[in-house]
C-alpha cells in the first residue's frame, strides 16, 4: 500500500476525498464497512464513520497509522423507542423478532445525519440499505452518494429492480415463488431461497412485518443513489454484476471481497482467552478441527442446537464451538446442550459461550473447515485461510450466498428439509466427515484453496478500491 504523510482530521488534503460512512446496525455490515474504510484512508482520504455511541465503542481499535484518517461519528438513537429493549443498539442486542424495532430507531435519526452532512459537507456519503432515506436528503444537499451494499450481487440481483422492491411490481406473491431463477435473470443458475429459508424470513422481507420492508429499503437505496457499490468482484459473479447494471439502470462498481484485516493483534496475541484457545488448538493435528460458529445474528433452536451437537459428537472429528445462547436481555428462548454432551466431548471439543477471536481461530493450522452460517464476512475469512465451507443457513441472505458457493462448488450444505429446514444428527456428521476428510470432498477442499487467490490478494483487493475511488474522484463536485 501506498505511504501518506499525516493529515488533519478535519480537512483532507488537495485532491483528497472526505467521504462518509453510514452502515446498517449490525456488525455483519459495520466490519466490512469499517474494512473499506480503512482501505480507503491508507490512500490518504478522510473518512467520517457514522454509527450509534455502542456501536462505536465496540469497535476494534484502529491502527495507529489509520486512526487521524478515520473519524468515528456518534449518532444517539433518540429515547425510549417503543419496544426497543434499553442500550440495544446493534442486532446482536436482540433476538430475531425486536431487530425491527432497530429499524424504526434507526429512521429516527435522520435528523441528526441531515445535520452531520449540513456542518462537514463530505464529498461523498457511503450508505446501507437499511437508512434508505440517506440519497434524497444527500441529493438536496448537493452530496453525491453511493449505495454501498455488503452483500453479494447475485443477492441483490435475485431480489430484483426497484419497480420490483418498491412500486408492487413483483409478481412474487408466495414464498414458493422465490424458490426459482427470478424472470430477469437470464442465464442458468441454481440461485434461489429453498423453501424453509424464505419461509422464515418471508414476513419482514415482504413487508406483512410491520414497518417498511427490507425489500423496499434496498429498492429505495439503490433508486435514490448516484451509483451502487457491491462487496463483490468479476472473478466470483460477474454475471450477477452484468445484472444489476441492467435492473438498477445505473453504474454498479464491485469493490472487492473486502477480507478481515487483523486489529489490534498484539493485545489480542496476549489475552488469557487467546492464550486459552491457542494452548487447545496447538494439541490437534493440522487441519484437523471443525470450527463452528453462526455470526452475531443467528441463533439455532434447541432442537438444532441438540442436532448439531449430536452430529458433532457422531462426526468424531476435534472441535471449536462458539454458542451463542443469548441474544440480547430480552432473548427469553434459552438453549442449552444435550446432557452429558460437554463431558463425552472433553478433550475432543470445545464449547466456548464468551467471545473469541475467529479470525485467529480460523488463522490456525489446525482449523480445517469452517461449520458456518454462509454470512459472506464468514465465508470471506475462510476462504482466504482456505478452510472448507460446511454451511447450515438461517436468515436473510444466506440462503443465496449458499447457493451461489454450492454452484461454484466452493461449500456444501448440510442436506434439510425442504419445507420445516430440520436436518439430524447424521446429516451434520456424514457433511463434516464429507467435506474435512473423505475422499468425495475433496473438491470442496481443493476450490477453497483455488479462490484464496481472489478473496485473500491484497493487490487485487487494491485494485478493486482504486477503481472505486477513482470512479469518486471523476464525479464533479
Amino acid at each position: 500500500m501506498e505511504s501518506t504523510p499525516p493529515l488533519s482530521v478535519s480537512e483532507p488534503a488537495a485532491g483528497k476525498l472526505h467521504i462518509a460512512m453510514f452502515p446498517w446496525l449490525a456488525f455483519g455490515h459495520i466490519i466490512p464497512y469499517l474494512e473499506l474504510a480503512k482501505l480507503i484512508a491508507q490512500k490518504g482520504h478522510k473518512v467520517s464513520f457514522l454509527s450509534t455511541p455502542r456501536n462505536i465503542d465496540r469497535l476494534p481499535k484502529l491502527p495507529p497509522n489509520l486512526a487521524p484518517f478515520i473519524d468515528l461519528v456518534k449518532l444517539p438513537i433518540p429515547k425510549q423507542i417503543p419496544n426497543l429493549p434499553l442500550n440495544a443498539e446493534a442486532t446482536t442486542d436482540l433476538p430475531y423478532n425486536k431487530v425491527k424495532y432497530l429499524k424504526i430507531a434507526l429512521d429516527a435519526l435522520q435528523q441528526p445525519f441531515t445535520h452531520f452532512l449540513q456542518t462537514q459537507s463530505p464529498n461523498w456519503v457511503l450508505f446501507d440499505f437499511a437508512p434508505y432515506w440517506v440519497g434524497p436528503i444527500a441529493a438536496n444537499l448537493k452530496i453525491h452518494t453511493a449505495f454501498f451494499s455488503i452483500c453479494i450481487a447475485a443477492f441483490l440481483g435475485f431480489l430484483g429492480p426497484p419497480s420490483v422492491l418498491m412500486d408492487g411490481a413483483d409478481y412474487r406473491s408466495k414464498p414458493e415463488d422465490f424458490t426459482v431463477r427470478p424472470r430477469w435473470v437470464n442465464f442458468e443458475t441454481n440461485v434461489a431461497y429453498r423453501l424453509f429459508e424464505i419461509t422464515r424470513v418471508f414476513d419482514s422481507v415482504t413487508g406483512l412485518d410491520d414497518g417498511v420492508s427490507d425489500l423496499y429499503r434496498i429498492g429505495a437505496a439503490a433508486r435514490g443513489c448516484d451509483v451502487v457499490a457491491v462487496r463483490s468482484c468479476y472473478e466470483l459473479e460477474s454475471q450477477w454484476l452484468d445484472v444489476l447494471e441492467e435492473i438498477y439502470m445505473k453504474k454498479v462498481i464491485p469493490v472487492g471481497q473486502l477480507p478481515t484485516t487483523a486489529y489490534d493483534s498484539g493485545e489480542e496475541e496476549t489475552s488469557e482467552e487467546w492464550l486459552g484457545i491457542k494452548e487447545w488448538l496447538d494439541k490437534q493435528g493440522r487441519g484437523s478441527v471443525v470450527y463452528v460458529a453462526f455470526g452475531s445474528e443467528a441463533k439455532p433452536s434447541q432442537l438444532e442446537l441438540t442436532e448439531i451437537a449430536l452430529g458433532l459428537e457422531l462426526s468424531e472429528l476435534p472441535f471449536f464451538w462458539v454458542l451463542r445462547k443469548r441474544r440480547g436481555s430480552d432473548d427469553t428462548e434459552l438453549i442449552e446442550l444435550p446432557g452429558g454432551f460437554e463431558e463425552r466431548t472433553r478433550g475432543r471439543g470445545v464449547v466456548c459461550t464468551s467471545w473469541a477471536p475467529q479470525l485467529r481461530i480460523l488463522s490456525h493450522d489446525s482449523v480445517g473447515g469452517f461449520l458456518t452460517h454462509s454470512g459472506w464476512s464468514s465465508v470471506v475469512e475462510a476462504i482466504q485461510l482456505e478452510r472448507a465451507l460446511i454451511l447450515l443457513t438461517y436468515l436473510s441472505d444466506q440462503g443465496l450466498n449458499a447457493r451461489l458457493l454450492e454452484e461454484k462448488k466452493i461449500g456444501y450444505s448440510i442436506p434439510r428439509d425442504e419445507r420445516d429446514g430440520s436436518f439430524t444428527s447424521h446429516s451434520v456428521a456424514e457433511s463434516l466427515r464429507l467435506v474435512m476428510v473423505e475422499k468425495e470432498g475433496k473438491i470442496y477442499r481443493e476450490k477453497v484453496k483455488e479462490m484464496k487467490g481472489v478473496f485473500g490478494d491484497k493487490d487485487i483487493q487494491d485494485k478493486y478500491v482504486d477503481n472505486f475511488l477513482n470512479f469518486l474522484r471523476s464525479q464533479p463536485s
